[in-house]
Formats: structure tokens, sequence, C-alpha cells
């Protein structure tokens, strides 16, 4: 298994960061891509990922960009510091970048300039993209279509919409993360029913650690925060929701993703 998308960075990993890398080892992960999500944020991923090959080579990734809540703090569209970062050997795609009209952090046409501006450094370095999009379908796929056959991969990471979305998605010829809000009985239902419609060759799986906790796991831990040790059981859900093995989906969204990150 490969968890595409790890907070690793975040505080609530300060105190255990080294154990919780081991219990992804035990747990079967075989490697963990660390999201950066401001240029501050990518920087430490990247320099996290740098120091973590001392004790396991090869074993953590991580990707620099910049999160649309974040979009507001860019003051140059060329992205300098995202660009240095891409061309280190620890970075293996562009992002956490997109649109989020959800919160909305950032004005949206800042986060419709910079989402823009990370798929053209992604389209000119060949390197694959990693996409956030909530509540901005629409407009998210308007900006990305032009820039699509101009990129090697994309993903959209955490996916969550409806059946019509991801199929708009699949024909970009998107890859899609799917996380633990497939184990949510409250929110994930509507994920649950599409999942099935995603291509083997198409789905990768992840946790967006600390966050997504999948709510059905028992016994129901101590702590609600998310670590990758978790991704065998939402690779389960995910094949009992497509009705494979969960050997099946992990077996294929290990090559997916392996293959997409040139790992």
């Amino acid at each position: 298994m490969i968890d595409i998308g790890v907070n690793l960075t975040n505080s609530r990993f300060d105190k255990d960061r080294e154990d919780v890398i081991t219990r992804a080892q035990e747990a079967g992960v075989k490697h963990l891509i660390i999201t950066g999500t401001s240029i501050e944020e990518s920087i430490e991923a990247q320099q996290m990922a740098q120091q973590m090959a001392q004790q396991w080579p090869h074993y953590c990734y991580s990707t620099a960009g910049v999160h649309p809540h974040d979009a507001k703090s860019v003051t140059d569209l060329s992205l300098p510091d995202i660009r240095a970062l891409a061309a280190t050997p620890e970075v293996v795609a562009i992002g956490e970048c997109g649109l989020d009209f959800n919160r909305d952090f950032s004005p949206r046409p800042q986060q419709e300039a910079v989402f823009e501006a990370q798929l053209a450094l992604a389209a000119e370095l060949n390197m694959p993209v990693f996409m956030h999009c909530r509540d901005a379908h629409e407009r998210f796929i308007e900006i990305l279509t032009p820039w699509r056959d101009k990129l090697p991969a994309a993903v959209l990471h955490c996916f969550t919409g409806s059946e019509q979305e991801l199929r708009e998605c699949l024909d970009l010829d998107l890859h899609i993360g799917v996380t633990g809000w497939v184990c949510d009985e409250r929110r994930g239902q509507e994920l649950r029913e599409v999942v099935c419609h995603i291509p083997a060759n198409r789905l990768m799986i992840e946790t967006d650690c600390p966050y997504l906790l999948p709510r059905d796991y028992r016994p129901k831990p101590k702590s609600s925060r998310n670590e990758p040790k978790f991704l065998p059981h939402i690779a389960k859900v995910i094949a009992e929701c497509r009705g494979e093995t969960a050997e099946q989906v992990i077996a294929q969204s290990y090559v997916n993703s392996q293959a997409f990150f040139s790992i």
C-alpha cells in the first residue's frame, strides 16, 4: 500500500512521528507521500522526507504546492520556492492545489490564479499534480481542462463528489484518491455508492491523516487522530463497496500510485 495523502508535518504528530511511521510499516504501508499545503509546509514536508530517508530510505516522499486555503499568501505566481522544491528527489508531485469554495479562506479569484499557476508549473516540469476540490467542481473542471493534456498525470485527492462529478473527472483521465470518508455512515453514503464506478487503474487510497479517522473502525481508537496504520481498513471498506477483495484493491492501488509518483 501507498498512502498518497499524509499530513505528517501536522503538530499532532510531533510527539510520536517516528512511531507513526513504524506502525505504518507494520500495517503494510510501503510508502508515504507527505502533503505540502503552503510554501512553508512544502519546505517542511520536503525536509522531513529527506530526514526520514536516513532511517527509512525511499519510504517517505512529499508534494510541493499551495492549498487554496493558503492561496492568499502567494505574492509571486511564478512560484520560485515551489519550483526549487520540485527539483529535489523527495518531491514527486506539485500540490496540494485546487479550489475550495466551501470555506473561502482565500478570495476565489486568488484561488483560481494560484491553482492555474501550479498547473502551468507542473506542465512545464512534466510533473503530476495532487489536487483538492470542495464545492467548486464546475470551476475546477473549467480551469483544469485546458491543461490536462499538458500534464503527465493528475489526481483529485479525497474525492467526495457525486457520480456525475466523478464521471466528469474520469473524462479528464484523473486518478481518484479515496479516504476514510468512505467509512463514515453519516457523510460517506454517496461515496460508498459511487466508488464502484472508479476504474481499477484510476483508484488510489489515502488517509489524509491526521484528519478523517475511519468512524467504523473497531475497537474505536482512543484518539480522534488518524494515521497511516488505518489504511488497510480503508482499503477493506472500499473493496466491500466495489465487490472486490481487499487484496485486489491494495494490489491495484499500489501499482497505480507507484506509477503515478514514479517511486
